[in-house]
């Protein structure tokens, strides 16, 4: 239940870990290691779009990108092939992390499947939470990288753009337009919309 003790705990630890991201940012009212401030970003989206999410999909929210950084692009080789290799390996990554931080605070098998179900992205289309925390990643991705990515990728720009969209449920791209975005990174979105 959430609010338990054990939840509590496995939130603190996730955060913990991410706390180790070298990485700094500084998104809305979050100033932090990077991975942390993302993680509580995905949170924050997740309670908005959900009336009351379960509490596996909150640990999935705030595991989805543990430990991100210890599993660097370059270790697979370029071109959408290694992309693909590199992204399906970081979601085992980030299961594994989670289950073993979840497995030590207590939570049962059956539970623990639920989270790592949600963070290796299986039945994104047929499972709502598994919807919901796309949304919510997407919407994170939106608010806090597209227009970095617009600046030193202009060339792909719009067909990320295009393929977060299609990612996203109608609920998710609605909510996409109370973001505050760039100029460019608005009138994209708007014109893909």
């Amino acid at each position: 239940m959430r609010g338990s003790k054990r939840f509590e705990r496995a939130i603190t630890a996730i955060d913990a870990a991410n706390a180790e991201d070298p990485q700094r940012v500084f998104l809305r009212d979050h100033e932090g290691p990077k991975e942390v401030v993302h993680a509580q970003l995905v949170s924050e989206w997740v309670k908005r779009l959900t009336e009351v999410p379960s509490e596996e999909l909150l640990l999935a929210a705030r595991a989805q990108h543990l430990r991100r950084w210890e599993v660097p692009r370059s270790t697979q080789p370029e071109g959408r092939a290694g992309y693909l290799r590199w992204r399906s390996g970081l979601y085992e990554f980030h299961a594994q992390a989670c289950a073993d931080i979840l497995v030590r605070e207590g939570y049962t098998h059956g539970e623990v499947e639920i989270v790592t179900r949600l963070i290796r992205k299986v039945d994104l289309r047929s499972d709502p939470a598994a919807q919901t925390l796309e949304d919510a990643m997407c919407l994170v991705f939106l608010e806090a990288q597209a227009r970095d990515f617009a600046s030193k990728r202009p060339e792909m720009v719009e067909r990320i753009l295009e393929k977060t969209l299609r990612k996203m449920s109608a609920r998710g791209r609605a909510a996409a337009n109370e973001i505050e975005l760039d100029a460019q990174v608005r009138e994209l979105l708007d014109r893909l919309a």
